[in-house]
């Protein structure tokens, strides 16, 4: 697989927008939010009836010995005929005998568990897996339940896993990247056996009720990918990767142990965006009393890390 030499180029994929000028200089008023819980259930039938409808070019897909998403083509059967010879029904990839599987997935967000799946062409042959917060190169394409292509990228481009839909930042790790990469003379890099499949994402975990260019609200959404390299984050230099910085768990970088939020915008200072996480006036760099590069094992009286205790205001 051919492709010009990558620059990392930061795409942030989440827009927050409470309302929009019109042609008239007017406003157009945010839409109502619907009831999350409520919207999965119908996002859940919508995506099983795509399964139901959709088939791929499985015969020709799985006879290329480097294939790409380029060649992946997922087709809408036309009704009242079968699905034609050489193709696979997607619902068909939930059996166990399935040699190419269609997963189901869950993962708590806002206080909603949504499902989705995943189409799992190739794990990927490299060492490497990216976390939730890392960054990534990847090829992509984007199109919604009607078939429609609202956003490609066919050449590599780099995104911050913090800074794109959540549903990015859940399935991407879930896959390790490209085993090697060879540099050609003409500009071009190859890349070997990378990960590569296709996320089916509720709109929850998409863009919810915020219309986006081309992907009306509430609209589940379907992304090719394949992933090429990572590299990890630690996007406030404090010596913790930004992943470690998920105090609860919950596989998120929303997390502010000391509540403190911007004085210019008034939004939270996460941790993972926080150079002194627990506000004791100490940066977190500095409470790694052991000196061994990882302040998250340095445990005080409290039982918890120093860093996100501000009672624990004793440095060596």
């Amino acid at each position: 697989m051919k492709f010009r030499k990558i620059a990392l180029v930061a795409c942030l994929a989440t827009c927050f927008l409470s309302c929009n000028k019109d042609d008239d200089g007017g406003t157009v008023e945010a839409p109502v939010v619907r009831d999350r819980g409520e919207q999965q259930v119908t996002d859940k039938a919508a995506l099983l009836d795509y399964f139901a409808t959709h088939y791929y070019n499985s015969e020709e897909f799985e006879a290329i010995t480097n294939p790409t998403i380029q060649d992946l083509k997922i087709t809408k059967l036309v009704e009242g005929t079968d699905v034609p010879v050489g193709g696979t029904l997607l619902e068909k990839l939930f059996e166990e005998n399935s040699p190419i599987k269609l997963e189901t997935k869950k993962f708590t967000f806002a206080e909603t568990v949504y499902e989705y799946y995943i189409l799992r062409l190739k794990q990927g042959s490299g060492v490497e897996s990216p976390t939730f917060a890392d960054n990534v190169v990847a090829t992509y394409e984007g199109f919604t339940l009607d078939d429609t292509v609202f956003d490609s990228g066919i050449n590599p481009v780099g995104f911050d896993l913090t800074s794109v839909i959540i549903g990015w930042s859940q399935v991407f790790p879930q896959f390790n990247v490209a085993e090697s990469f060879i540099e050609n003379g003409d500009g071009t890099i190859n890349f070997v056996n990378q990960g590569m499949g296709v996320m089916f994402l509720p709109s929850g975990l998409g863009y919810f009720e915020r219309s986006q260019t081309g992907i009306p609200a509430y609209s589940p959404l379907i992304f090719k990918f394949e992933l090429l390299q990572t590299s990890q984050n630690d996007h406030d230099n404090d010596g913790i990767p930004s992943y470690l910085e998920d105090v609860d768990g919950d596989g998120l970088v929303f997390d502010n142990t000391d509540e403190d939020f911007s004085s210019t915008t008034g939004l939270p200072i996460y941790n993972y965006l926080d150079s002194d996480d627990d506000g004791d006036g100490i940066l977190t760099i500095n409470e790694d009393i052991d000196k061994d590069g990882d302040p998250t094992n340095d445990i005080g009286k409290n039982n918890i890390p120093k860093y996100l205790d501000p009672e624990e205001t004793e440095t060596k």
